[in-house]
């Protein structure tokens, strides 16, 4: 049972880093794509990093107000796709606040929002625990629980 758990530990960091690993990400997705794009114009990897930042507090922050109203017109269907434009969006939102870096066009926004989802799918993914581990940790949770009601 133990081994179980430290395995899980190993494969799985906490939350915080999971979040650390994510701006590190977008920013390198950001970065890696304005040097692709001439559109698209970062001043340098601290200001991609900022960018991703912003990113992740304006989708917390206000990304639902945009968000909800959108995926109740698509009548939930297109909630993929919705968090794609409203990222978008807010990388606009981005550009007009920082002067360090700019986006001409939304289409280029939009390539970046695709990019920066599909590498946090991989990367999410690539670190979800095996089924095993899920089913371990689950059947201990409800023996657990269990165990407290009984």
């Amino acid at each position: 049972m133990s081994k179980i758990v430290c395995t899980f530990k190993k494969i799985i960091p906490s939350s915080f880093m999971n979040f650390i690993l994510h701006l590190l990400l977008d920013a390198a997705v950001i970065f890696g794509l304005a040097y692709i794009m001439p559109q698209v114009d970062v001043k340098n990897f601290g200001t991609a990093l900022l960018v991703a930042v912003l990113l992740a507090v304006l989708n917390f922050l206000i990304g639902w107000l945009f968000r909800f109203p959108l995926n109740l017109v698509t009548f939930f269907l297109l909630t993929g796709v919705v968090r794609i434009v409203v990222t978008a969006l807010i990388l606009k939102l981005i550009d007009k606040i920082l002067s360090s870096f700019r986006i001409d066009g939304f289409w280029p926004a939009l390539i970046i929002a695709i990019v920066v989802a599909v590498a946090g799918v991989l990367i999410d993914r690539l670190l979800a625990p095996p089924a095993y581990v899920q089913d371990e940790i689950g059947n201990t949770a409800m023996r657990s629980l269990q165990s407290l009601i009984g």
